[in-house]
């Protein structure tokens, strides 16, 4: 963070010091909510969850070289105590970034903020210094940990914007004011909560409302819902996609053998050829909404084209492919998973495993209300159709559900299964992998299967595993 004195930061937030020697003292380190993140000069707050208080680790911190704790009660150790400290955590980011300086980029989406929010982080910071999200920590505590973890020399901030509800963004982006808000699509992730895509739509459609005049809206010109949010935004539209109506669009879009995407990289500046080190045609949506972001703050399409070529992946189980000694292929995606995400792994499965077996290890898609029946439906007879060679429905009903789908697109569903829980998957894969095999593992983040990824690639450190 940028530093500031304890006196200072109570001033922004509305607190009482408590204990505290010298208020002149300053924040140097980061503002952190977990205790083992402490460094000297941090400020840790200290929120209390459903299992634990972190006013309990109070003089921990302050032994560990915190400079104070944000609270809401006194702690007995140097302290600013307010009433709310959510609320106070957001001020004080709304103070910082307002001083920094710094190109605010915000992004939402249903599918692929997390993927593209690192793209454009490795593009910018190709660039000038950027700070961005980590992972997808993108609610209203970890936005503004992360607009506070900027410095007087970030150029770039890049805040991943999600939400449950119509109002979050809003709320969001009162706190990280942005000048480029980019959305991604509308898709049905969270479906059951906002009770459609309209209502999606009408959410995500927040972050355009909130920029400014001589800001930039970068909106998908393949997606209706989003292209139509134009309407709903003062500042500059920015059209990217496959459309020929895009500013920034792909062209000549293949894939390589191994099932990474090529294609050439239109944009206003120029054109040049990118080939990603990611997996899966669907990043180059992503590529291009990143692309987008880049020509908005100037750079030429070959340094966005160079810069696209030699990204990887940041954020952990996220399309993460590693091959065994054996020959056997890793596909862990088990971060998370919607209709659409899991229909862009399948694909991707698919192309990778050309004259290959194939393996899907499918669990549940949380979160989908009334359609999570067809949604599960869709997603097994998705994978029948793209001869993906055997699917492993893990888990309950919704998984029933996908083997069920499998089962009744045609007689390839005789290849699919349905097992118990994720140790039972695992047993089914170990008797009958073979090397070359390609398995790909995704579902939603609470059913955690994650744990067969990581089982398989253990079965494999007696030789030498290399991560693509």
């Amino acid at each position: 963070m940028i530093a500031l004195s304890l006196a200072e930061i109570a001033a922004v937030v509305g607190g009482q010091t408590y204990d505290i020697p010298d208020p002149a003292l300053q924040v140097t380190g980061p503002v952190v909510r977990d205790s083992r993140e402490v460094e000297s000069g941090s400020l840790f707050v200290a929120f209390v969850g459903e299992r634990v208080d972190g006013h309990d680790y109070a003089e921990a911190v302050i032994a560990a070289g915190a400079a104070a704790v944000l609270a809401s009660r006194p702690v007995g150790v140097p302290a600013i105590v307010v009433d709310d400290v959510q609320t106070a955590l957001g001020a004080l980011a709304r103070h910082v970034v307002e001083r920094l300086g710094a190109t605010l980029v915000a992004l939402t989406g249903s599918a692929g903020k997390t993927s593209t929010k690192d793209l454009i982080a490795q593009v910018l910071r190709s660039k000038a210094p950027t700070v961005f999200t980590p992972g997808s920590l993108n609610n209203e505590i970890g936005l503004p940990l992360t607009a506070l973890s900027a410095t007087e020399e970030t150029k770039f901030l890049v805040l991943e914007m999600g939400a449950r509800g119509v109002g979050h963004i809003r709320y969001l982006t009162e706190l990280t004011p942005p000048r480029i808000g980019l959305v991604l699509n509308v898709g049905t992730a969270h479906i059951g909560e906002f009770g459609g895509r309209e209502q999606i739509a009408q959410a995500k459609g927040e972050l355009v409302e909130s920029l400014p005049e001589d800001g930039a809206a970068i909106l998908n010109a393949d997606d209706p819902l989003v292209r139509a949010m134009a309407s709903r935004t003062k500042a500059r539209v920015i059209l990217f996609g496959e459309s020929d109506e895009a500013d920034v669009r792909a062209e000549n879009v293949r894939l390589t053998e191994s099932g990474q995407p090529s294609f050439s990289l239109r944009t206003p500046s120029g054109c040049s050829d990118v080939t990603m080190r990611l997996y899966g045609e669907h990043h180059v949506s992503n590529a291009l909404a990143a692309a987008a972001v880049a020509h908005e703050l100037g750079m030429s399409a070959d340094e966005i084209a160079r810069a696209l070529s030699d990204a990887g992946s940041l954020s952990r189980w996220r399309m993460e492919v590693t091959e065994r000694p054996d020959g056997v292929t890793v596909v862990n995606d088990a971060y998370n998973a919607n209709p659409e995400s899991m229909r862009a792994a399948l694909r991707a499965l698919a192309a990778m495993g050309k004259g290959r077996r194939t393996w899907a290890v499918l669990g549940q898609m949380a979160e989908l209300g009334d359609e999570a029946l067809a949604e599960h439906d869709a997603v097994g007879r998705l994978a029948v159709r793209l001869n993906v060679g055997k699917l492993v429905a893990v888990g309950g009903r919704e998984a029933s559900w996908l083997q069920l789908g499998a089962y009744n697109e045609g007689s390839w569903g005789e290849e699919s299964v349905h097992v118990s829980d994720a140790q039972a998957a695992v047993d089914l894969l170990r008797s009958e992998l073979r090397p070359g095999d390609v398995v790909l593992v995704k579902a939603s983040r609470s059913v955690g299967l994650e744990r067969v990824a990581l089982a398989l690639l253990a079965d494999g450190t007696e030789g030498e595993v290399s991560a693509r």
